[in-house]
């Protein structure tokens, strides 16, 4: 396993020592000849190195890129499931405020119901204001002159 030439760890563009290379004529080479072939083989094994560097260099941007991107999407699902959490939070809110508005409305269905059995039995005329139903009037509420307290903090999940 002889070559003409032997390479350095460092992929030197120098040969070592080496036999004579014979012409495929047979006869000695033209010193002229045999010196472009050293400086061809010379620029092709720099050619052969500038393209192995910036071969390496875009893999290194390439893997530099696929952390850059790995991070994001790291982000971006600690950013989603804190989202889901606090709609899973919200919505189970929801769900309590939405339990204690239909017993709030039953209970003043039936509060009604007492005051219209009042009204029956003793003859006294009562003001019993109708309940809305706060489906078919979302905007309309049971109580309008009682402010709706809220912070800023209710919002900050929204705001990104």
């Amino acid at each position: 396993m002889s070559s003409a030439f032997q390479f350095k760890a460092t992929d030197s563009a120098k040969p070592a020592a080496s036999p004579p290379m014979q012409n495929s004529s047979g006869s000695e080479g033209d010193p002229q000849i045999d010196d472009r072939k050293r400086k061809r083989m010379i620029s092709n094994r720099e050619s052969a190195r500038r393209s192995r560097m910036r071969k390496q260099q875009r893999l290194d941007e390439l893997l530099n890129q696929v952390t850059a991107l790995q991070t994001e999407n790291n982000q971006m699902i600690s950013r989603i499931d804190a989202t889901a959490q606090q709609y899973q939070k919200i919505e189970g809110e929801n769900a309590v405020l939405k339990a204690q508005l239909d017993e709030l409305t039953e209970r003043l269905q039936y509060l009604n119901s007492v005051l219209h059995f009042v009204e029956d039995f003793s003859g006294m005329a009562m003001d019993i204001p109708e309940i809305p139903d706060p489906l078919l009037k979302p905007w309309q509420l049971p109580c309008p002159f009682e402010p709706v307290f809220g912070s800023a903090d209710m919002f900050s999940a929204l705001i990104v």
